[in-house]
């Protein structure tokens, strides 16, 4: 058991028998009444988001969950396989469970996959990806009408916004809570 002034981002608390993690909090001490701390949560198992608010110090319990190293392996259909870092167990892992983090993995990324009582909860990427551009349109000198960026595919599938000198086949990094441009990798 925590209390609410012990929350973080990351966090997942247990709340009526489910599991959410924390997105955002903001401790509130305004000047009349009681402080309070704000918080945005999103569901592990349906992915839904809430704003929630809670009294300061109220008791809240926290869910046991581990975090380990993995390495995704490959897409079975609608499952995707992960192999444990440490032991080599492999793991398959539903479509709905990797959420977003599908648009950034490639086979034998580096992931940590969140387990609750040995199921996988949510997929954690590294703050940026290095992908290779599959496809984009050439920049043409002197276009700058759309604010000097252009779309351009990578190996994923996904569109990222990239600046006008970026070329077809070039890596670039992507930031994987954005999908933002980051720069050219090395």
């Amino acid at each position: 058991m925590a209390t609410t002034n012990d929350l973080k981002n990351g966090m997942t608390l247990n709340l009526d028998g489910q599991l959410w993690n924390v997105i955002e909090f903001q401790h509130v001490k305004p000047g009349k009444g009681g402080a309070f701390v704000r918080t945005k949560m999103r569901s592990v198992l349906s992915g839904k988001v809430v704003e929630k608010t809670f009294n300061a110090g109220v008791k809240v319990e926290v869910a046991s969950v581990e975090k380990r190293d993995m390495q995704f392996l490959y897409r079975d259909g609608e499952d995707f396989m992960f192999m444990d870092s440490t032991n080599y167990d492999q793991i398959s892992i539903s479509k709905q469970t990797v959420g977003d983090a599908v648009d950034y993995m490639l086979e034998n990324a580096d992931a940590i996959v969140a387990m609750h009582e040995g199921n996988p909860l949510f997929i954690e990427l590294p703050a940026s990806v290095e992908l290779v551009v599959t496809y984009t349109e050439p920049g043409l000198q002197g276009d700058r009408s759309s604010g000097g960026t252009k779309p351009a595919t990578v190996e994923t599938g996904i569109t990222v916004q990239v600046p006008l000198f970026i070329k077809q086949d070039e890596k670039i990094l992507v930031d994987t809570r954005t999908g933002a441009y980051l720069g050219r990798a090395n």
